[in-house]
């Protein structure tokens, strides 16, 4: 795919803050919504002592101090932000509560990001020392491709799901809800296809802000006619805004920790909750970094180097959990972007990450975002996980689907992916993704048993049929014209 602006390339700094901001709304609604979820777990169990909840203003702080890490160790070669992981929601609910008879609280979160981190720094020298050759041979085209895919495909129903949602815990029309996605939606595809220069390069930001301007007439009718299944807006928040976010690191000196059991069992505990999820999460961001490696054309495991990569995101998970208490990993909305948007350019994403810092602090901006109702965020992100799962079809163009040892790789990838299939064991749950990727991997090794010479062979003689058509295609009048020792090579090798 060709981008209009490359990984090294400087946009003007107008574009750039619009480019910027395009990341940030990509990235927003994933990242502020973790710890919305881990509050909902933990606020749920009244019999455990509960520290006070996690900030999504604090969220955000993490995500851009996250990145800015991830940047820093990959040399600011590798396009890709960082934001709070969904697969340690359970994990962080099991850190941050606890149990009856112990609770940590934030200082049990950064434990576990601790944790999560030291399995990053481990696997990355792993590949410094093995390089990534056995990456490519049990991970290649046909078993990466659909699985890039399945990450779009097993976002799509929150997408669908949010389509028909309002901001407001009210009786609110889901057809309204839906024509607020729709217009998003189909602004944004408008704004990228027919756009002109910038208007082209940040059709999200268009898109969101039409959806938001009918939900905002529909809400200002309702409230007006009293009609509250148009209310998809809501606004009181603006009557409640927190001006500072509350950082982990700090809510450790406030907390109170309550302990009847052993702190080494309690951290041993913490220490089984996160560590076989981060082995998951290593499957994603092995999957997106290749994703967005054919998007842009340049092999990022290469350059900057796997290793790098997974240390970025090892320490930066453990720099947003001191801030935010979420552990952070690379994000396909932001990969979705970079492929809608054309624009790869490194610099944006150093922005982006400055910039979920700074509006963290600015109250009215946050909650500003904070009131787009899912409705509007579902509309484009129909096109934003679309992308992924295209991009990972891309990938599959070039296997050869004819044969059936790819044909049942790929199928068994894409059947376990969209249709779910998950694994729990106790507080760790391996994602329908990472399942999708084993079975994948299993199935690749399985039906290649045995094949490997007979592969190479069937590669040479497609290699020789196509130099003898190549030679056969030499017209007899170019080859009166040809040196005598070429023609006599050109002979030997027919």
């Amino acid at each position: 795919m060709k981008m209009i602006y490359g990984v090294k390339d400087k946009p003007p700094a107008g574009r750039l803050i619009l480019f910027a901001l395009q990341q940030l709304l990509a990235i927003l609604a994933a990242t502020i919504t973790v710890p919305i979820a881990v509050n909902g777990i933990t606020g749920a169990q009244p019999d455990k002592f509960l520290p006070a909840n996690l900030s999504t203003s604090a969220a955000l702080v993490g995500a851009g101090i996250g990145t800015l890490v991830y940047l820093l160790f990959t040399r600011f070669r590798s396009p890709v932000f960082l934001g709070s992981s969904f697969a340690f929601i359970e994990s962080m609910a099991a850190a941050f509560a606890g149990g009856v008879s112990m609770s940590l609280g934030y200082l049990g979160l950064i434990i576990g990001a601790v944790f999560a981190g030291l399995v990053y720094v481990v696997i990355s020298l792993a590949v410094k020392f093995a390089g990534t050759k056995w990456i490519d041979k049990i991970m290649p085209a046909v078993v990466i491709g659909p699985t890039v895919a399945i990450i779009g495909l097993s976002l799509s129903g929150s997408a669908v799901g949010n389509l028909m949602q309002g901001g407001m815990a009210v009786e609110f029309s889901p057809y309204a809800a839906l024509a607020c996605g729709l217009v998003a939606l189909g602004v944004t595809i408008v704004c990228s296809v027919y756009g002109k220069k910038t208007l082209k390069m940040i059709p999200f930001i268009i898109g969101i802000l039409s959806g938001y301007a009918l939900a905002a007439i529909l809400t200002g009718i309702g409230h007006a006619a009293n009609v509250d299944a148009i209310k998809l807006i809501d606004f009181s928040a603006f009557k409640n805004m927190k001006w500072y976010p509350d950082f982990a690191f700090v809510e450790i000196f406030k907390g109170k920790f309550t302990a009847d059991i052993g702190i080494g069992a309690y951290i041993g505990a913490i220490a089984v909750a996160y560590v076989p999820v981060a082995f998951v999460v290593f499957a994603e961001h092995l999957a997106d970094h290749k994703n967005i490696s054919s998007i842009i054309e340049h092999d990022l495991l290469k350059d900057p180097g796997l290793h790098k990569t997974l240390l970025g995101d090892g320490i930066g998970s453990v720099a947003g959990a001191l801030f935010g208490g979420c552990p952070n990993t690379t994000y396909g909305e932001s990969v979705g972007c970079v492929a809608i948007s054309g624009n790869a350019s490194v610099r944006t994403i150093f922005v982006t990450a400055l910039m979920a810092v700074v509006v963290a602090f600015i109250a009215p901006f946050v909650t500003f975002l904070s009131t787009i109702p899912p409705c509007v965020m579902g509309g484009v992100c129909v096109a934003l996980y679309g992308f992924i799962a295209v991009s990972g079809l891309k990938m599959v163009q070039k296997v050869n689907l004819n044969d059936n040892r790819n044909l049942f790789t790929v199928s068994v990838i894409l059947v376990a992916g969209v249709g779910g299939l998950a694994l729990t064991f106790g507080k760790v749950t391996i994602t329908n993704v990472a399942c999708a990727l084993i079975l994948g991997i299993l199935t690749n090794l399985l039906v290649n048993i045995g094949n490997k010479n007979k592969a190479v062979k069937e590669d040479n003689a497609e290699g020789s049929a196509e130099v003898q058509d190549q030679t056969e295609e030499i017209p007899a009048e170019q080859k009166a014209e040809m040196p005598a020792d070429e023609a006599a090579a050109t002979e030997e090798t027919k």
